[in-house]
């Protein structure tokens, strides 16, 4: 049986409670079961996500591949679904499925991500052109995010009547505007829905590939927005905030081929629901203290930044 990575199981129980240290229990079981389903046997060091466990392994008939077992939650429900509807179109290819398990045989692929790279532009044009790949008619089935709009006006309206906050009331009205204009009419596009540097990995096949796909129907530009916010620590260090955005924004738009204000938009949605969501639950690299308070000061700036037409 696979030893199951100490950090995956502590932060496991301290994201789900019971459920998660009963499903880690069981866990070990269920890869057996797969490995058999499959004809696999392991071929490496077990690796881990946020919520899932991925075992290199190398098949009997047809070479290497990973085994990837997510704990059971919604958000993991379509990942397969994206993968299948690619066909290897820029992400990795879907071999094997077993969606009572929440587990996927899938091609393997290096472990080094873009995230590593260190031109900025290169990060930024790869992104781009991965998301105009993966930019394809969505099958039916996945969650719009056009059904989402009503709840993120909701919470944005909630979080500036509840929160301590420095963003002005023009900046919230504009994210409001986005969820109303751009929010509720979505073309039926397949999109990422978490694209960032870390979901983007070196490949033999191609030279990067997407990973850890949400499978949402939706706005590609949409995924700006969540490319632009997964980059707050690296323009954290910009000499030049404005220029930073200013070329991240040109240099996406190009790449993915899509509408520059349309992409700033959705970054500037994405910003201000940054600087709520620290105030109520702190990020993942900073939970409380100085750092999560230069964080979410950073948040508003970008915010407010984005508000403009830069």
């Amino acid at each position: 049986m696979i030893g199951i990575p100490g950090t995956f199981a502590q932060s496991t129980i301290e994201r789900e409670g019971e459920p998660g240290a009963a499903w880690l229990a069981e866990l070990p079981r269920i890869v057996d079961e797969l490995l058999e389903r499959w004809e696999c046997v392991p071929d490496g060091e077990v690796m881990h996500g946020g919520v899932g466990v991925i075992v290199p392994v190398r098949r009997r008939a047809e070479g290497t591949a990973v085994l990837k077992v997510s704990f059971p939650h919604p958000g993991n429900v379509h990942e397969p679904d994206a993968f299948a509807a690619w066909g290897g179109r820029g992400a990795v290819l879907l071999h094997e499925r077993h969606d009572e398990r929440f587990a996927m045989l899938l091609e393997r692929v290096q472990a080094s991500t873009l995230a590593e790279v260190e031109d900025d532009d290169e990060v930024v044009t790869v992104a781009g052109r991965i998301n105009r790949r993966l930019a394809v008619p969505a099958p039916p089935g996945l969650p719009r995010l056009r059904e989402r709009a009503d709840a993120w006006e909701e919470q944005l309206c909630k979080d500036a009547e509840e929160l301590t906050h420095t963003l002005s009331l023009h900046v919230v009205d504009a994210a409001v505007a986005t969820v109303r204009e751009l929010g509720r009419v979505q073309p039926d596009i397949l999109i990422h829905g978490d694209l960032h540097a870390r979901n983007i990995l070196r490949a033999d096949r191609e030279p990067w590939l997407a990973v850890d796909p949400k499978g949402y129907t939706g706005d590609p530009a949409y995924d700006g927005g969540t490319l632009l916010k997964s980059r707050a620590l690296t323009l954290l260090a910009a000499d030049d905030l404005r220029k930073a955005v200013h070329r991240t924004l040109d240099v996406f738009a190009e790449a993915a081929e899509l509408d520059r204000e349309r992409v700033r938009r959705w970054a500037q949605f994405h910003a201000v629901q940054a600087a709520f969501w620290g105030r109520r639950h702190g990020f993942r690299i900073a939970r409380s203290g100085p750092r999560l308070d230069r964080l979410t000061e950073f948040a508003d700036h970008l915010a407010e930044l984005l508000t403009k037409s830069v």
